[in-house]
């Protein structure tokens, strides 16, 4: 995603969905940012800052997905374009994120939150759509085949690889396996169901502009438990001394109203953390898959260190 030939044909693309939208190009494209798994190309416009991501091909999808979540919630920005072939999204600039010189406040996180829960809840009835525009299912009866793939494969990795699993450590995680699969069946047992979980939801993934917040980028966005969905905010939160893990867990718990109870699902949350510890190594595996070996030297431990969280939460 750094060869002048890809550039090229980016640029192009670009200028023509922007053309077909009567939109001009007031100034040069810049490429702002470019990791593993993705990059971004920002173009000043007449209708303000256009950004294009490119996706690697394993998070290909994600324009996709995108658009198929727009359709289903007013509160999820449509795409000015996709390629879905290419893995190409195209938006207009909604502004700052969440993760600005301030932390996020109570209320922020309780918006979020509700966010969070009502998409949940309203594309539960779509997740055929959600799954043919490319969505992983990572729902809780897949976690024993995916943990067995992982393990296999970090096993497999030369020594020199960062996600490299030693025959000590694969012999506990091997030992861990049992409560995976409880953890995954309690999931699948439980009131709450499977449905999208957003797979990052951190506040740089927020926006904050003048339409109140909105959720975005949707790469690590996965068809899992609902709760899973708490993992990352339950992280961030508990090493803040701003916010309340109560005001997190209640919001979220309220917009579950009349399908489960907060002690319904506070039991729950233990094996949510298993399940998606293998979930979001798949995750970070899918990431660095094209990553080159000094990309692999800042993220390529991130895969592992994942899946061994199963053995802090087994």
């Amino acid at each position: 995603m750094t060869s002048e030939e890809w550039r090229s044909g980016a640029e192009r693309w670009i200028g023509d969905r922007l053309a077909e939208r009567a939109i001009a190009p007031t100034g040069p494209i810049e490429q702002r940012r470019v990791r593993p798994w993705s990059t971004q190309l920002t173009v000043p416009t007449t209708a303000g800052t256009v950004w294009f991501k490119a996706n690697c091909a394993a998070m290909a999808h994600e324009p996709a997905v995108h658009a198929a979540l727009a359709g289903i919630d007013d509160d999820i920005a449509a795409p000015l374009a996709i390629e879905a072939d290419e893995g190409w999204l195209l938006t207009l600039d909604a502004g700052s994120t969440l993760a600005g010189d301030e932390s996020p406040s109570s209320d922020d996180w309780r918006t979020v939150m509700h966010l969070a829960a009502r998409l949940q809840r309203a594309v539960i009835v779509h997740r055929h759509v959600l799954i043919a525009a490319g969505l992983p299912d990572h729902s809780p009866s897949t976690a024993g085949r995916r943990f067995d793939e992982l393990v296999d494969a970090f096993s497999s990795l030369p020594d020199e690889h960062p996600s490299r699993l030693d025959a000590d450590r694969r012999r506990q995680l091997v030992a861990a396996r049992t409560r995976l699969i409880e953890a995954a069946d309690e999931l699948g047992a439980s009131p709450l169901p499977a449905t999208f979980q957003h797979g990052d939801l951190h506040p740089g993934n927020v926006f904050a502009g003048d339409t109140g917040l909105r959720l975005f980028d949707f790469g690590d966005a996965q068809w899992a438990h609902a709760l899973e969905v708490l993992v990352v905010p339950m992280g961030i939160v508990g090493r803040s001394d701003d916010v309340d893990w109560d005001v997190v867990w209640e919001a979220y718990t309220d917009g579950w109203n009349g399908v489960a109870s907060p002690s319904e699902m506070e039991p729950l949350l233990a094996a949510a953390e298993l399940t998606h510890a293998v979930n979001r190594s798949a995750t970070w595996w899918a990431a660095v898959a094209e990553a080159t070996a000094a990309e692999l030297a800042d993220w390529g431990d991130a895969p592992l260190g994942h899946l061994l969280r199963v053995l802090d939460a087994a």
